[in-house]
């Protein structure tokens, strides 16, 4: 970060990219699990940010499957994917549901896996195939 970037973060001007996502998701972890609504996190970042701004940051991490939400009322309360492989499963997912040709795209990624990682799959796969094992 450049002394400038540094200054107009530290004076209230623009944050680097990521920042504002990033102190959203820590704010959100250390609710002890608890979820929180837009106003409540606002609340918590305690920095003047208006509403709409905090609802555009949790809809963002929301959509990238970072945070989970439900209702709370008229808002969505929101927390923290806890499950790390189980999101990075949905978003892999969700990038070969975006895929017209899909066979292609499985097929190239299993070519590009370690032998490590493709023996860990044909396992995977034959144990869904033999009940038995």
């Amino acid at each position: 970060m450049t002394d400038d970037t540094a200054s107009a973060a530290s004076s209230g001007g623009r944050r680097p990219n990521g920042a504002l996502e990033a102190e959203v998701l820590a704010i959100l972890q250390t609710s002890d699990g608890a979820a929180l609504t837009p106003a409540q996190v606002a609340e918590r970042l305690g920095d003047g940010l208006s509403y709409s701004t905090v609802v555009t940051i949790l809809s963002r991490l929301h959509a990238k499957g970072v945070l989970l939400r439900s209702r709370r009322g008229r808002a969505f309360a929101y927390v923290p994917v806890s499950d790390v492989p189980g999101l990075a499963a949905r978003q892999m997912r969700q990038v070969l549901e975006r895929e017209p040709e899909r066979e292609k795209v499985l097929t190239r990624f299993v070519d590009d896996l370690s032998a490590d990682d493709e023996q860990v799959l044909r396992r995977l796969l034959g144990a869904e195939l033999d009940p038995d094992r």
